[in-house]
This record gives structure tokens, C-alpha cells and sequence, in this order.
């Protein structure tokens, strides 16, 4: 029996002391995005802070594909030791999966949520050929003309699509969405006027804002963002239930160790509170939410109940 003590004391001391010294190499932070989006900004903004705080390299993967699925699969399936992570916008955790018949994950039950670093309101805004400058005022001109008014968005599913399919809901009105694949062509388009309006991040149409190229009419948060203090909420306006965040999430293969999810943790809300990083966010119009893990799990489920039932309801698919 002292033997069998000895030994199980001698396991349990190699156990504590291999996971106290998390990390002993690097950590891999798979982007399921093609690298230069929002999403991949602030995964390598995490990881060059995490890695200075932890003291080991924390380098960025990309790999692009099937709206996120591809790489939050390949997530999935690495083993749940800590040294490989996702950080994906809401896409992959809680919208995909009721858009695709057939993913290669769960986001319900195959993940261990870390934190959400940051997160962008979406901002209902109008081409320079456009006369609305109010919402009252685009919902007047898609009543005139119902389905005939054009909203862009970076592609079905995406946080400006279901925006817009939000305020069509709680407005009664109808357009033609025109998805497009990513943002940055729906922004060309809507700054040439080929399409009227859309939801798009405000950090990704901050600059055409400000230089007067496009025209802001309101934002999807709670709140006013702190970039576009003049612009109201959607609320304000009038319409109701309509926020929407787009946000970024970090999180790693379900089954991550107690001690390990919460050094990750730890690194990377701090990384966020950074006076360099979080100033650079905040100027780029995102909003600094550095959640717990408890925090982002609970979230997690609200959001996919919440997109569930828009998905369904509005009969929204990926095509």
C-alpha cells in the first residue's frame, strides 16, 4: 500500500507539475479567415501578447474555407491540451451551424469557451446616391418600393446579413439582399452605388464614414459607439430588438485542463487591456468585452438560440 501511495503521489506531482508549467512550446491559434480581416487583426494582436506574458511563441495559423467550418473543425479535432486554439468571429460558433447541413463540429458540445476579446456594433449605412439619412427615412423608401431597394451584405449568414434580416423583421419591409464574398466588395459596390444600403462593421467603413464617401445612418448596439458618437441606435430610431454585435471569440477542443483554460484566459484578457492594444481597438471602433470563460459559455448559448430562430424563421440559407 505505501508503495502504491508513493507511486500515486509521484504521478499526481508529475501531472501538477507538467501542466503548471504550460506552455513548454508553441501554441498554435488557428484563423479560420484569410489573414488581413478583423479576426485575424486581433488574433495576432492575442498572440503577441500571450506569448510575451507566457513566455512562449503563440503563432497564427490561417486556414480559410467553407465560412470558418474548415478550420474550426480542424480545432475540433486537435487534442484538448491547450496548445491549439480558435479565434473566429460568431460565423463558426453560432450561426454556420444552422445554415450547413453538415459540419465537422458541434458548437454546442466540441469546444471549451475562453474568452471574447472584443466586439463591433454593425452600422446601417447609405451609398452617396443615396437621399435617406434617417431610418425613418429608409424604411419610407422601402415601403414605397417594397423588394425592389438593395442591401449588400459580405455573404448569407454573416453578422450584416442577419442585421439587415433583423431590421427587415421589426420594420415589416423587404429588399433584395446582395450577398457578396466578404466585405470588401460590398463596400466597393456600395461606395460606386451599385447597391443602396447595408449593415456593415463600423470598423471595416469608419474611414468612408468620416471622409464622407458613405453615410451613416445608425448602429445595432446598445449603445452609441464611441467612434460615431452623432450616429443614433437603431432603438433611438425607433426600431426595436434589432442589435446586433459582430464579436471575435477565442476558444479551444472541449476537455481543455481547469488550470490551463484559465492561464489562457488570464493572457488573453489582459492582452485586451493593454494600453497600446486596447487604444488601438477602440480606434478602430471595436468594443473591448474581455469575458471570463463562465461568461462567454453563457453567451455562446443565448447566441445560437438567438440566430437559430432568425435563421429558421426568416427561412435563410447558405445559397
Amino acid at each position: 500500500m505505501k508503495k502504491v501511495l508513493i507511486a500515486l503521489g509521484a504521478t499526481l506531482a508529475f501531472v501538477a507539475q507538467a501542466s503548471g508549467s504550460f506552455p513548454d512550446k508553441p501554441v498554435n491559434i488557428i484563423v479560420p479567415f484569410p489573414a488581413g480581416g478583423s479576426t485575424d487583426t486581433v488574433a495576432r494582436a492575442l498572440a503577441l501578447s500571450m506569448g510575451e506574458q507566457l513566455g512562449k511563441s503563440f503563432v497564427v495559423e490561417n486556414r480559410p474555407g467553407a465560412t470558418g467550418t474548415i478550420g474550426a473543425g480542424a480545432v475540433k479535432r486537435a487534442p484538448a491540451d491547450g496548445y491549439t486554439l480558435l479565434v473566429a468571429s460568431l460565423g463558426p460558433f453560432v450561426v454556420t451551424p444552422h445554415l450547413v447541413k453538415s459540419i465537422p463540429y458541434d458548437a454546442t458540445k466540441d469546444f471549451d469557451y475562453i474568452t471574447i476579446p472584443v466586439q463591433a456594433p454593425n452600422v446601417l449605412v447609405a451609398s452617396a446616391t443615396q437621399k435617406a439619412r434617417s431610418v425613418a427615412e429608409v424604411v419610407a423608401a422601402l415601403k414605397a418600393s417594397p423588394g425592389k431597394v438593395s442591401f449588400a451584405s459580405s455573404g448569407n449568414g454573416s453578422s450584416d446579413h442577419l442585421s439587415a434580416e433583423l431590421f427587415w423583421q421589426q420594420t415589416g419591409t423587404e429588399a433584395v439582399h446582395v450577398p457578396y464574398k466578404g466585405g470588401a466588395p460590398a463596400i466597393t459596390d456600395l461606395l460606386g452605388g451599385q447597391v443602396d444600403f447595408s449593415f456593415q462593421n463600423v470598423n471595416a467603413v469608419l474611414s468612408h464614414l468620416r471622409s464622407g464617401k458613405l453615410h451613416a445612418i445608425a448602429v445595432t448596439g446598445t449603445q452609441r459607439s464611441p467612434v460615431l458618437p452623432d450616429v443614433p441606435t437603431l432603438a433611438e430610431a425607433g426600431v426595436k430588438g434589432a442589435e446586433v454585435y459582430s464579436w471575435q471569440g477565442m476558444a479551444a477542443p472541449k476537455g481543455l485542463p481547469a488550470d490551463v483554460k484559465a492561464k489562457l484566459a488570464k493572457a488573453a484578457i489582459a492582452a485586451v487591456q493593454q494600453p497600446d492594444i486596447r487604444k488601438r481597438f477602440l480606434d478602430q471602433g471595436l468594443e473591448i468585452v474581455a469575458n471570463t470563460p463562465e461568461e462567454f459559455t453563457r453567451f455562446q448559448v443565448k447566441e445560437n438560440e438567438r440566430w437559430k430562430q432568425l435563421i429558421q424563421t426568416r427561412k435563410i440559407t447558405a445559397d
